[in-house]
């Protein structure tokens, strides 16, 4: 999979474009599916990156929020891109963003009482009115697709109140004066996020969200779903939408979950245990071991990198990444991996055969923006593509099949072997976050006599397999070599 955009993605309307562009060069690469940004219009207009969800049946049609397009296109550009991807055999995954909505149209009369922000279950007001932005109307699309009007019986918190300061409110409304169930305690409930909270518990929600997936799907024929913020949304919501969305759409739709929870494994299984399985998850505890791996450096132990991931419980359920939109410099959950230990990392999720890789786009193609940073003073980020990322990938198109055997011996140089398949010849890879090393693995005897050299040209070795089918293949100092045969 490729996450084709990032959190700087230039906002010019050309990003469904540059997809359509792209579509032959990414199947070349191996790469089976497209992670598309949220494509409808979001409350900024133009400028939003789409997890501002203002109208989920803009596609960039209407004109609403000061533009037609979307910051990537227009819904025409968008049909066309999706068309030229699956014309060559990669599959669409469409971001679904639920859990909010921003931008209302009307000020609406309604009682709330103020909860502690560090802990939502607290509350520390009396019940009084505010006004807030809650009513949807969108002017610009009518009752085009859709005839149903959001209102504040939809949502469950707004951060918004006319003419008093930002603070969370909780709305007090037939469906509920609490919060919906969460699986952890973050925050004492971590129900609200942003915006106008959604209420799941509003049956003519769950019932237009349900709608509006199918419709959805009639337009773009998408292959996946990408669901943003889980740990902020009912998972009773989800499991029943997306049971919904196979059935309706008559197609086993793939689905992953961002539930963003580094370092506690135990919170995504359970997530996945609650939901019955019904969709995977983004392993962000393996993303925070190649965050910290990058940064330590040698002192890294690299035998343990896959400990306490995803990928190494549950791999049927996970899905790989190095970093994405959330993790890049300058956001609130930066956590980036080092640009010397990117080629390690993609070797790592890429070349094995547990979980379901995703590269992230600037590590494709790279990425220039200028943002502020924590102190507010601007900060001007250049992301380098990442050197040796294209024959990564084209090792594990052609390469990357068959038994495993690992050699995680040793805490600055790893390795691993995959024999191939009866299409496919094998490969050896090795990678040192320290010194150059030289590892004896297994290839099979098979490969008795063969020749191999290093795809990546880190190496201008070759080796040799010998009689009992081992060879002792380098690892650079600092990097990855893959190994395969001539």
């Amino acid at each position: 999979m490729i996450q084709f955009f990032h959190w700087y993605s230039e906002g010019d309307g050309k990003l469904w474009q540059e997809a359509e562009k792209q579509a032959e060069y990414l199947a070349e690469l191996g790469i089976t599916s497209v992670w598309f940004p949220p494509a409808y219009k979001g409350a900024n207009g133009g400028y939003s990156t789409g997890y501002d969800t203002y109208d989920l049946y803009d596609l960039g049609e209407f004109d609403q929020k000061g533009t037609t397009p979307t910051k990537y296109g227009t819904k025409d550009q968008y049909l066309k891109a999706i068309k030229a991807l699956k014309k060559n055999n990669i599959q669409i995954i469409v971001d679904i963003v639920l859990g909010h909505k921003g931008g209302g149209d009307e000020l609406e009369t309604f009682k709330v009482v103020k909860v502690d922000e560090n802990n939502r279950e607290k509350v520390i007001s009396d019940v009084f009115e505010i006004q807030s932005y809650t009513k949807f109307t969108f002017e610009g699309r009518g009752k085009k697709y859709s005839d149903f009007e959001w209102n504040f019986t939809c949502f469950s918190g707004t951060d918004y109140a006319e003419g008093m300061d930002k603070h969370i409110y909780k709305i007090q409304s037939e469906y509920g004066n609490d919060w919906e169930e969460m699986i952890d305690d973050e925050k004492g409930n971590y129900d609200y996020l942003m915006f106008n909270d959604v209420e799941h518990r509003n049956p003519h929600v769950r019932e237009e969200l349900n709608y509006w997936a199918k419709w959805y799907f009639e337009q773009t024929d998408f292959d996946g779903v990408r669901l943003d913020a889980l740990k902020h949304i009912s998972f009773d919501f989800y499991k029943e939408w997306i049971t919904l969305l196979r059935s309706n759409s008559g197609k086993n739709i793939f689905a992953v979950g961002e539930y963003w929870a580094p370092g506690y494994l135990n919170l995504l299984q359970r997530y996945i245990d609650v939901t019955e399985g019904c969709m995977s998850l983004f392993d962000s505890s393996l993303q925070n071991s190649f965050h910290n791996a990058s940064k330590e450096g040698s002192s890294y132990d690299l035998s343990k990198i896959f400990d306490g991931s995803l990928t190494q419980a549950d791999p049927l359920h996970s899905v790989s990444l190095v970093d994405n939109h959330d993790t890049q410099p300058l956001q609130d959950l930066e956590a980036p991996v080092e640009e010397w230990f990117k080629p390690i990392a993609y070797a790592l999720i890429l070349l094995r055969k547990d979980g379901y890789p995703c590269v992230f786009y600037p590590d494709l193609f790279g990425a220039h923006y200028v943002d502020k940073d924590k102190e507010g003073n601007d900060q001007e980020i250049f992301l380098n593509k990442i050197d040796g990322i294209e024959e990564l990938l084209k090792a594990r198109k052609d390469h990357a099949y068959g038994e495993e055997r690992d050699y995680f011996e040793d805490a600055n140089c790893i390795g691993w072997t995959r024999d191939g398949d009866d299409e496919h010849s094998g490969c050896a890879v090795v990678l040192s976050n320290k010194d150059a090393y030289e590892k004896p693995m297994e290839m099979g005897e098979k490969y008795i006599g063969k020749t191999f050299y290093d795809l990546l040209g880190r190496s201008e070795e070759k080796v040799t397999i010998d009689e009992k089918g081992w060879g002792n293949f380098p690892a650079p100092a600092g990097n990855v070599s893959v190994w395969i045969a001539e």
